[in-house]
């Protein structure tokens, strides 16, 4: 009864925004080439999973936030970050991602399926400054330009760059 109650939980979850999908490590350099990540920048991960690509962000020297609803994947950010070097640059959030200001940002990731991209799209639009940059793992955001695609191989996923405005 248990099991069945926590697979209920991660598919509610899932269905919000995105099932949890890692990153792969050369995926993660791919992501950081295209948003031209800078110290001091504030990078947002969106449905953030276990914290490796917010780690990745810190150990670049950006202001890296996760914002994470899944209360088990959160508990391991705060794992990862109890033991990075870089905690001071981290921080994770237990949120629903909708609820939170992400006027902030220089740089935001997220692996979003597309049944959410209009929600997130109309979220960015209204909260974003000018000069922010949006990457999206594998589905494009409709109605927004492209400024640049990563996909070297036919075996990865097509990662997305859009500048806000």
């Amino acid at each position: 009864m248990a099991a069945f109650f926590l697979f209920l939980y991660v598919a509610v979850v899932s269905w919000l925004f995105a099932p949890w999908v890692p990153a792969r490590k050369r995926d993660m350099e791919r992501i950081f080439k295209l948003a031209e990540l800078e110290k001091g920048q504030i990078f947002y991960d969106l449905g953030c999973g276990t914290g490796r690509l917010v780690g990745e962000a810190a150990k670049r020297g950006a202001r890296a936030i996760g914002l994470e609803f899944n209360p088990a994947l959160f508990f391991l950010c705060q794992l990862r970050k109890i033991f990075s070097k870089n905690r001071h640059q981290m921080n994770f959030k237990l949120v629903n991602l909708y609820r939170e200001n992400l006027s902030a940002a220089d740089v935001i990731y997220f692996f979003g399926m597309p049944s959410t991209m209009v929600r997130i799209k109309e979220k960015l639009e209204k909260e974003l400054k000018n000069e922010a940059r949006v990457v999206s793992y594998s589905f494009t955001i409709p109605g927004w330009k492209i400024i640049e695609t990563s996909k070297p191989s036919k075996r990865d996923l097509p990662i997305h760059l859009y500048s806000i405005r």
